[in-house]
């Protein structure tokens, strides 16, 4: 874990030099269009230094909010006073002080981001149990053995494939809240991949599938991502997919037993 500190004494740097320009706007309040610095370069290295620092401070302006949220207060005075005294040669701490401080951050942070992610686990693990059995209400619906919930929007025909084929499909698929977070049909294109190398859920929902079929599945947790989170994906969340099975090539079995 990169240290949440120096990310948000980089954002302070900005802020520091951004902040007479708050100040006048915030006096002013004039328009957004009539707001322009009125700042004069000497040089290209000006101009450039500039443009790097408005780089920074829009990528950079919450980074001192942010650890709020975990429940570490990092006040922005403090931060903007440890920059100043730096800068004058005045630091408050001697460098291995500070190290130390650092690691003691992002160990509390690490500690925090832990737990809140625990409660959140929990919480999904809850709302996919009661999203599944209001689910398994539904006229149609089916479940495996193993969990696995499926209901047939449309029969197809011909073999359905193994675990061992290659499928070409379209789906989309969403959190239980309807948020979506992946799509073939919005990249345009079926999606085509070995069916024993995704999630079992898919490994397994794909092969009740035959040739033309679309179907929706629910798969917990444990047949999903499990505790693993995504960017897009929170840890064992239960996911929605609707997916249609577009065309199956079959692996040739007497030529993978000759090997």
């Amino acid at each position: 874990m990169k240290s949440l500190f120096k990310v948000s004494l980089l954002a302070a740097t900005v802020m520091l030099a951004a902040g007479c320009q708050e100040k006048d706007t915030n006096a002013d309040k004039k328009p957004a269009a009539e707001q322009a610095s009125t700042v004069q370069f000497k040089s290209d290295d000006e101009k450039a230094a500039y443009a790097i620092g408005i780089s920074f401070a829009n990528y950079l302006s919450t980074s001192l909010e942010k650890p709020k949220e975990i429940g570490v207060d990092l006040d922005k005075d403090i931060v903007l006073k440890g920059i100043k005294d730096s800068f004058a040669g005045k630091a408050g701490m001697k460098e291995e002080e500070a190290r130390k401080v650092l690691q003691g951050l992002d160990k509390r942070v690490a500690e925090k981001m832990k737990e809140k992610q625990s409660k959140e686990s929990a919480k999904n693990i809850e709302a996919g149990k009661d999203f599944r059995a209001k689910f398994a209400k539904e006229d149609g619906v089916k479940e495996t053995k193993s969990g696995l919930m499926y209901k047939v929007l449309k029969a197809g025909k011909g073999t359905s494939p193994k675990a061992t084929d290659t499928v070409e499909v379209q789906y989309k698929g969403t959190l239980i809240d309807g948020t979506k977070f992946d799509s073939s049909y919005d990249r345009g294109e079926a999606a085509k991949f070995p069916l024993n190398r995704v999630i079992p859920g898919w490994t397994e929902g794909v092969q009740l599938m035959k040739p033309g079929a679309k179907y929706k599945f629910v798969i917990p947790p444990e047949l999903a991502y499990g505790k693993q989170a995504t960017p897009t994906i929170p840890a064992n969340s239960t996911l929605v997919f609707e997916v249609e099975l577009v065309k199956v090539d079959k692996k040739d079995d007497k030529a993978t037993s000759k090997k």
